[in-house]
């Protein structure tokens, strides 16, 4: 009897000490809410001279105060942390940048995640593009691209746990769940391999799951662009004689390539911080290690934040470039607009 009543008691605690930490975050929600309320009032009122300075520095202030506390001082604490060794007590110097590019097993994962960069992105965009020409002829197309871009609903972990089903081997003796396995055997392989073993397969493997989430963005905008190319365009090209893959090759593309880069440099952007599908499906073993999932492990696993950090800044500074790129290139096509 003692002891249910102490698990009554233990039972009634936690429940007050977790109503009144919910009751803490609703209230901290609330005032946060309230201060914000009362500064856009107080600028909303504001005349004269400092009226639109003043209106200026409320509304930009707090996303740049989150800008700065989300991004800004992260990215300058994990430089500072990629100088020093494993518990950020010694100073390094370049160490950890020189064990990153010198290291036979970090070349493997650099030669992985530049095979991701190449592949993934241009099957993606190349398939969307595809996708893009077909659905536009069909009827009810808004039925058959909601279909195709239904996967980027999905969380990656999520795709990746249905394809790590879908990629699921078993002995050929026994009842195969896995479809790719299922149709191997259906095509005459007598003892189809155990998919995720199978290097460098799995890495294309792995990869197919990334183009199967990001094909259904590449064909909403690509379609879009190619809505958008002038009538009059196209049906100059063809009294000029072009047709089929002419027409598409002289006139479509070019008349999209702007939308076209964009969407190519989206999706390597994606691509380059990769980590959901290999985290999920191989933990990065088997030869499918890639510059994010190894980051999180030299960091979380290995407990090395140093050589983690190093990590970071070169994933960083993989991605810069990409998105520069990227606003270049979308700042020239509203120009064109």
């Amino acid at each position: 009897m003692p002891r249910q009543v102490s698990v009554v008691v233990l039972a009634d605690s936690a429940w007050t000490d977790a109503t009144v930490k919910l009751g803490n975050s609703f209230g901290a929600v609330a005032g946060f809410l309230g201060i914000l309320l009362v500064v856009f009032f107080a600028a909303g009122r504001a005349r004269g001279r400092l009226g639109r300075p003043l209106a200026i520095v409320v509304f930009l202030g707090p996303a740049l105060a989150l800008l700065v506390v989300g991004l800004v001082a992260p990215l300058i604490r994990t430089i500072y942390l990629s100088f020093y060794n494993d518990d950020s007590s010694r100073f390094l110097g370049g160490r950890n940048y020189g064990w990153a590019l010198t290291t036979g097993s970090i070349h493997q994962v650099l030669l992985n995640t530049l095979l991701w960069l190449l592949v993934a992105p241009l099957a993606a965009t190349g398939l969307g593009l595809v996708l893009a020409l077909l659905v536009d002829r069909m009827k009810r197309q808004a039925v058959y691209k909601s279909l195709i871009f239904m996967p980027m609903a999905v969380s990656l972990v999520g795709a990746s746990i249905i394809w790590k089903f879908v990629y699921e081997a078993r002995d050929s003796s026994q009842h195969q769940i896995g479809l790719l396995s299922q149709l191997a055997i259906s095509l005459g392989w007598s003892h189809p391999p155990n998919w995720m073993l199978s290097h460098p397969l799995n890495n294309f493997l792995l990869m197919a799951v990334m183009v199967w989430v990001q094909t259904g963005f590449a064909m909403v905008v690509l379609s879009a662009a190619i809505k958008a190319i002038p009538d009059e365009v196209t049906e100059a090209a063809r009294l000029d004689g072009a047709r089929g893959l002419q027409l598409f090759w002289y006139v479509t593309v070019p008349m999209i390539r702007t939308t076209l880069v964009v969407v190519l440099t989206t999706v390597m952007i994606t691509t380059l911080k990769a980590f959901d599908i290999v985290r999920t499906m191989t933990g990065g073993n088997f030869g499918t290690q890639v510059l994010a999932n190894e980051m999180y492990s030299q960091s979380f696993v290995q407990f090395n934040v140093g050589r983690g950090s190093a990590l970071a800044v070169i994933l960083f500074l993989a991605v810069l470039p990409l998105v520069a790129y990227n606003i270049v290139q979308l700042r020239k096509e509203r120009e064109t607009r």
